[in-house]
């Protein structure tokens, strides 16, 4: 099988050296997002609220480059810096991926350039 990579300008760019997401057998997994603005390369937001809804908008352009999008996400993998976010991130979480996939969600000491979450998804395409 071919592992292909999927890239847009409508995400951020890889702060490393990996890609934003590749697809092989019908899948997609996406890299990691945090609340990075695709033009900048800035964090966006000082609340929970405002940065995760940048992560999803984030996702969402990757999902759809890729040909599918977050009612397809079969998993995903949530980081929160401070686990008391878990219910107000939730609340933005419930709006992108309505089709509840299974998830993990846990605190974690730091993330990339001090972002609050980060979120990766493995989707059907």
């Amino acid at each position: 099988m071919k592992m292909n990579k999927i890239h847009t300008d409508k995400a951020p760019a890889a702060v490393g050296p990996y890609s934003q997401a590749v697809m092989i057998g019908g899948m997609v997994y996406t890299s990691g997002q945090i609340a990075l603005d695709p033009v900048s390369g800035e964090l966006v937001g000082k609340t929970i609220e405002e940065q995760a809804e940048q992560v999803m908008k984030n996702l969402v352009s990757i999902l759809e480059e890729a040909g599918t999008k977050p009612e397809n996400a079969v998993k995903t993998l949530c980081f929160l810096t401070d686990i008391n976010d878990f219910s107000a991130f939730n609340e933005v979480y419930a709006r992108y991926f309505t089709e509840k996939p299974a998830r993990s969600c846990v605190g974690v000491r730091a993330l990339p350039k001090g972002a609050l979450c980060e979120v990766e998804v493995i989707a059907v395409v």
